[in-house]
Order: structure tokens, then C-alpha cells, then sequence
């Protein structure tokens, strides 16, 4: 991947991709193969070309749900590239939408569309605790000690060791050419990954990142980062995203306690000033930071998807 000269971008939102922004948070289970109608014509949805399966992470102890979304047509002498996508459950089904429309393009725009996993997890277990487990790094919070948060470092090994090699079995892959994307805690982990195991992705896709989470526990990892870029042959891409609603602007109104959470957490500004950071030390090979137009912290992750997977790709 050549080095280029990093930028900061400030974009509103746009629509390269098309049909990419279908609404399909929170969609459930996505079956293999279509069911027998019902009587009266309904049968379930199915996505073409994704597959899922279940497992039990020797590492972590967690249940997981794997998707995997395989593109069309023979792989590249070298593989597909991956992108592996945290909270599959929802990020998935998008993800997958997109990379397709990718495909379908690539004649014009040279792209190669990625192999899509996304990382979820089974319906019966409490989602939020078991994503507040495996995205956290450890922080000294005293949810560390009872194995509620600080799971990062495993989840990434769970990756590394297990999911990985799973993958590989099913089709080939550009070792040189996988990603990582996050939302949220998810874009915390994103972070987290990328300033401990800077040669695990080759780009790194951070959307509305918690930095504020354990007193901003992700950049103690910066000093040691530096040292690790320095020995790497290729260094990776950064992409920062946050929604223009995410922190609220300072008008002379009181706040709400909602708007008072949002305002000490300054989603907006840590990840701007962390782009401006990286940008000035010259670390990476390209860093871009997105300002999405009228976004808040839940829609944010559309835009940043499609920016995520243009970074990718590009």
C-alpha cells in the first residue's frame, strides 16, 4: 500500500453507494436459505451469498454469531481483502449491501469488493454486556475485576487466533489487506487494536469512538504505539468519524442530563483532536476524520459504514 500524505477531511454525508444505506439495524438472524411460505405468501428475508454460524470462543468463554459474506466472481490472485465488522448483528447486513454494490461497480472504479465478517452475538445472552465486556480495554474500572469490561485484549486474540483461520477456510484472503470497523465502544476497541497491535489491520475504521471511556484509558497506549509503527514495513490507515450531533454546542442554555453526558464525553472533539494529533506526527500512511452532517450517535454508523468501506477500498 503506497504512503501518502495524511489529510483530514471534513465531509457531509453522501450516497457513492447507493443501495448501501438500507435500514437494517438491529436485523435478526439471516437465514442460509429461505423458509416454506406461510399460508398466505410471507416467508423470511434472506441476503444472498452470507452464510452464519455460531461458536464458543475457547478464549473468551462468549458466544458469538460469525456472518460472512463472500463476493461474487473468483478471488484476486491474492485474496479477497477483509473487513471485519464489530456488533455484526446490526453492522452486518449493511456492510454486506454495500460490499456488493462495490462489486457491482469495480469494472468502473477499480475497487475490490471485501470478504464481510461480521462479529455478533446469540440471541440468549445480554448483548450489551457481552459487547461491554469484549470491546473495553482493561482501565482499572472496577468492572476489570468481575469480568464486565476490560475483554479487549482477549476479544482481539479471539480474532486473531480463532476467527481468523475460520475464515481462511472458507475462501481465500489478502493477508495484506483486512480492516477492522467499530462503533461506539466498538470504534473504542477499533482504537484500542490499532495503538497495541498496529500490524494486526492494515486500516482501522473508527466511528463515534467512546475515548472518553476509563478517563481516556485507549490513549495511554499512544507513547508505546510509536514504537511498534517504527518497526512495521507498512503502516496502516486511520478513519475517524463522528456524528454532528454527538456533542451538544454551546448556546447559553442549560442542558439536559442527557446533553450534560454528551457534552463531558466530547465525542466530537476527542476524535477530532486525536486525528489532528496523528496528522502531526506523520504515523500513518493516510488518516481521514468525517464530520457527518445532521447525524447523532446512533445514525452516525450509516455514513461511517460508507465512508469506512470508500477508505477501504480506495
Amino acid at each position: 500500500m503506497p504512503v501518502t500524505a495524511p489529510t483530514i477531511a471534513s465531509l457531509p454525508r453522501r450516497r457513492l453507494l447507493g443501495a448501501s444505506t438500507l435500514a437494517l439495524l438491529g436485523a435478526p438472524a439471516i437465514a442460509m436459505a429461505a423458509p416454506a411460505p406461510t399460508p398466505d405468501g410471507w416467508q423470511g428475508v434472506t441476503l444472498p451469498r452470507a452464510l452464519q454460524r455460531d461458536l464458543v470462543s475457547t478464549i473468551t468463554g462468549q458466544h458469538y454469531r460469525i456472518f460472512v459474506s463472500i463476493p461474487a466472481g473468483p478471488a484476486p490472485a491474492s485474496g479477497h481483502p477483509v473487513l471485519f465488522a464489530l456488533d455484526g448483528n446490526a453492522s452486518f447486513p449493511t456492510l454486506a449491501v454495500m460490499a456488493r454494490t462495490v462489486g457491482r461497480r469495480s469494472g468502473a472504479t477499480g475497487h475490490t469488493p471485501p470478504l464481510v465478517v461480521g462479529i455478533g452475538y446469540v440471541g440468549d445472552q445480554d448483548y450489551h454486556l457481552a459487547r461491554g465486556r469484549d470491546y473495553t480495554p482493561a482501565s482499572g474500572e472496577p468492572g476489570d475485576q468481575t469480568a464486565k469490561t476490560g475483554g479487549a485484549d482477549l476479544f482481539l486474540d479471539f480474532i486473531e487466533r480463532e476467527l481468523r483461520p475460520l475464515v481462511a477456510s472458507l475462501a481465500p484472503v489478502d493477508p495484506a489487506r483486512q480492516a477492522l470497523y467499530g462503533h461506539s465502544f466498538g470504534g473504542l476497541c477499533t482504537l484500542h487494536a490499532l495503538f497495541t497491535r498496529p500490524a494486526m489491520f492494515q486500516t482501522y475504521l473508527a466511528a463515534s469512538p467512546s475515548i472518553w471511556y476509563g478517563e481516556r484509558v485507549v490513549l495511554s497506549g499512544l507513547p508505546e504505539f510509536e514504537k511498534k509503527l517504527a518497526a512495521l514495513p507498512v503502516r496502516p490507515g486511520l478513519m475517524l468519524a463522528a456524528g454532528e450531533l454527538e456533542q451538544p454546542v454551546a448556546n447559553g442554555q442549560p442542558l439536559d442530563a442527557r446533553q450534560t453526558v454528551a457534552a463531558k464525553r466530547r465525542m466530537i472533539d476527542e476524535a477530532r483532536a486525536l486525528a489532528e494529533q496523528l496528522q502531526a506526527a506523520k504515523t500513518l500512511a493516510r488518516i481521514e476524520f468525517h464530520l457527518l452532517a445532521n447525524e447523532n450517535h446512533g445514525s452516525a454508523t450509516f455514513p461511517a459504514m460508507a465512508r469506512g468501506l470508500e477508505f477501504f477500498v480506495a
